[in-house]
């Protein structure tokens, strides 16, 4: 396992070793052993699994009732990953990271909790998204980020991704900023999650 630090403050890119031969390859994409080894310690409650089909985009998607943090892999098709800074304590708070993920690397992005998270499907086939978390969904506790809002100027490779009507109806960064989400120290609390 390879753990490679991220621009942003607490994202880690993590890679498997690969086990190939004629048949195609063998990897683990988690062992906790190891993980402990490396001195990643979270425990995961929860294994969650989607998939979407060409041109969707889901997200941008954010807990502040059980904040979760989420290791994040996609295991068919490619993604583009997104993630937003939302703890304010942060000198990066606001900004976006990215990356593609896809079923022909054994890659997986670690993202604290804080942070809001959104993908969309790269090509012509589905991609299917695995994620683990440190903690138990709770519907009530989630809401969104508008995908395309110009302040956080994110390069999505798609400007007419299919939507859910949830996500399309989603605030801009400025009505998170003025809700009282965003003033809440929670999010201080748990910036070194």
């Amino acid at each position: 396992m390879i753990q490679k630090d991220l621009p942003i403050s607490g994202l880690m890119l993590i890679e498997s070793k690969e086990f190939h031969d004629d048949r195609g390859f063998f990897t683990e994409r988690y062992n906790q052993e190891t993980f402990l080894k490396e001195g990643f310690s979270e425990k995961f409650v929860q294994d969650n699994f989607s998939r979407s089909a060409p041109g969707v985009l889901r997200g941008l998607h954010y807990q502040f009732d059980q904040p979760q943090g989420k290791l994040v892999s996609c295991t068919r098709g490619r993604i583009f990953d997104v993630v937003v800074d939302l703890r304010h304590t942060e000198p990066t708070f606001g900004k976006y990271f990215s990356v593609e993920l896809g079923g022909d690397k054994t890659q997986a992005l670690w993202i604290p909790a804080g942070f809001a998270h959104g993908f969309c499907v790269l090509g012509n086939e589905p991609a299917d998204v695995l994620y683990k978390v440190n903690c138990t969904y709770n519907p009530k506790g989630e809401y969104g980020l508008k995908w395309n809002d110009p302040k956080m100027n994110i390069r999505w490779p798609s400007q007419t991704p299919k939507l859910s009507l949830k996500d399309a109806v989603t605030s801009g960064f400025d009505d998170y900023l003025k809700s009282p989400l965003a003033k809440t120290q929670w999010w201080k609390s748990i910036a070194d999650f």
